[in-house]
């Protein structure tokens, strides 16, 4: 049984794969891999999105990556770097690898820290086309 669940480098547990990646064991799920990441994000931001998480049944990730990938479809993005929120807390949560990479390119090219495009992505939620 054990040879079933565990083939390629993967390990099935509690429908998920977990696979071996430069010595870190990394969480698959429909074969897209999902990574961890910390940054600082606004209290007040967070807060607004537990009510939203809440009111949609949402995990409040899910409602970051719905808007971090708007964000990255829109052909302009200003931001405001004196607009900076000034209650920033540490936030860890899971993304998925490639946007994060997506997010990371982004940043760069506009100059802005992560978590600046993790708090202005937040205008572009769409619950409505969340999967």
């Amino acid at each position: 049984m054990e040879q079933l669940l565990n083939h390629d480098g993967y390990v099935l547990t509690n429908k998920l794969f977990w696979k071996m990646v430069n010595g870190k064991l990394i969480k698959t799920n429909n074969n897209e891999t999902i990574v961890k990441f910390r940054t600082n994000v606004s209290k007040s931001i967070l807060d607004q999105l537990d009510i939203l998480a809440a009111d949609y049944n949402i995990p409040r990730n899910h409602l970051i990556q719905n808007g971090l990938q708007n964000l990255l479809d829109q052909e302009q993005y200003i931001f405001n770097t004196e607009s900076r929120p000034k209650d920033r807390v540490q936030y860890k949560t899971t993304y998925h690898n490639e946007l994060l990479d997506d997010v990371r390119r982004f940043a760069k090219k506009h100059r802005v820290s992560i978590n600046d495009v993790i708090e202005h992505s937040v205008k572009f939620i769409d619950v409505a086309s969340h999967k």
